[in-house]
This record gives C-alpha cells, structure tokens and sequence, in this order.
C-alpha cells in the first residue's frame, strides 16, 4: 500500500501469530479473528499491534495491507484489512457510507429492560478524564456531539445477566460499551463504563459477524467464533446461548 518505503522487520514469532488469526483471504482482503488484548494499533506505549505485523505481508517494494476499521483493544472479532489501494479505498468507503452490518455479542450485568429487543438512540460527545479519552452522553445542542445508534436484543437472560446482540448503526468510539451502560447493562469486564475486572477478566465483546460487499462486487459474510473464556463466563452466569 504505501509506496517505497523500507519493508519493516517482524519476527517469525510475529508473523507466525498473525498468519493464525486469518479467517479469509484472496487478492485484496484479509479478515482476521482478532483475541482480546491484542491493539489493532501501535502508538501511545502499545509495543505489538495486528497494524504493526500486517509488515508479515508486505511486498518487496514496501506495500503492505492497511486497517479500514478498527475494534477496541479488549473487544475481540472480526478486523478486515484491504491488501491494495483500490480495495482499501472502496472499502473505507463502504464503512463511511453505512453499508456494513456489524453484529457484536455482549456479556451484560445490571437493570435488565423487560423488553426482548430495541434501539438506543443517544448522541455521545467525547471527552478527556485523568487523560484518557471516553464517550459519554451528550445534552442536546452540545458542541462536538455525534449521533449513535445501537440496536440490541437479548439472547439470553438469567438474573441481572444477559447475552446481548448489539449491532450499531453507526461507528463512534466506544459506541456498543458507553449505550449499553448509559440503558443501566454495563458490559462485564469493562473498566471505562462498567465494573471492570470485577465483572470479568476482560472486556466481554465480540465483534462476530461483519457483512459487507467486497471489492469484487459481491457482498460478504464473516463471523468469528466466539472465544472461549467468553463461553465459559455466559455458561458460568447460566445464559443458555448455545454459544
């Protein structure tokens, strides 16, 4: 992708790693199962990142395949990448114009609504608190304020926990995470708007479906399965999901 430019060193570790994670390729994307915990970006301390080793698949003139979305560091799933400009830039394009369908699978504590399913439809601003960036409920008219909205339903419910289907309409930061605990359900796990590791080792969101047309003019499907530590927790909080 990028022209001319040194093709950066990654260790066979690294390579051998990132090669693992692949669910799809062909001659223009490759679509990853990302783990929790893995950065899909360097920058800001983060030493090892899946942009980092998409250097594994960088030609001898430097081009290597390019993010066109991203998933937060603990959520895991499906990341696709674009092996060529064309691809990246028809790609990119199809996320900005909403064309994707995103289907996450959240891990819920909390005030459970009596409902089976619905929308949540509030803006969210971001803002900095002790220096680290996050999303919170924006009062109408607030400058910098973004729409959001979520769709959701439940999967499974038993007590105040719940296997929710989140899919977002739209990309902002944090959107799934800060929705979820603005309707009283935090996700498990979650540090910046739930209880965090006293709910759950790690954030407990899977992005596992993304549906989305591919460069070569057919729509695509692809879903990662659900991680293990994931299904041990949803069995362990009695939600019967058939995960």
């Amino acid at each position: 992708m990028t022209r001319n430019r040194p093709v950066p060193q990654v260790s066979a570790e690294d390579a051998a790693f990132i090669r693992s994670l692949i669910i799809y390729e062909d001659g223009q994307v490759i679509v990853f199962d990302k783990p929790s915990g893995l950065a899909v970006q360097g920058g800001g301390g983060v030493g090892r990142s899946l942009d980092g080793m998409l250097a594994a698949f960088a030609k001898s003139n430097g081009k290597r395949p390019r993010l066109v979305h991203r998933l937060d560091q603990g959520t895991s799933g499906i990341v696709i990448t674009a092996r060529t400009q064309p691809a990246a830039a028809f790609l990119s394009e199809e996320f900005a114009s909403r064309r994707t369908e995103k289907t996450y699978l959240a891990l819920v504590r909390g005030v459970l609504p009596e409902s089976e399913a619905g929308t949540l439809d509030t803006a969210l601003v971001k803002v900095e608190e002790a220096g680290r960036p996050r999303m919170i409920a924006a009062k109408p008219g607030r400058k910098g304020a973004q729409g959001a909205v979520t769709h959701w339903k439940v999967l499974s419910r038993h007590g105040d926990a719940a296997l929710i289907e989140a899919r977002p309409e739209t990309g902002r930061m944090h959107q799934i995470r800060v929705h979820l605990s603005i309707a009283g359900m935090p996700i498990l796990g979650d540090h910046l708007y739930g209880t965090g590791a006293d709910g759950a080792a790690r954030l407990m969101l899977h992005a596992a479906k993304l549906s989305i047309n591919h460069p070569d003019g057919q729509a695509h499907t692809y879903a990662a399965p659900v991680p293990e530590d994931f299904a041990a927790l949803a069995e362990k909080l009695g939600l019967q999901s058939g995960l």
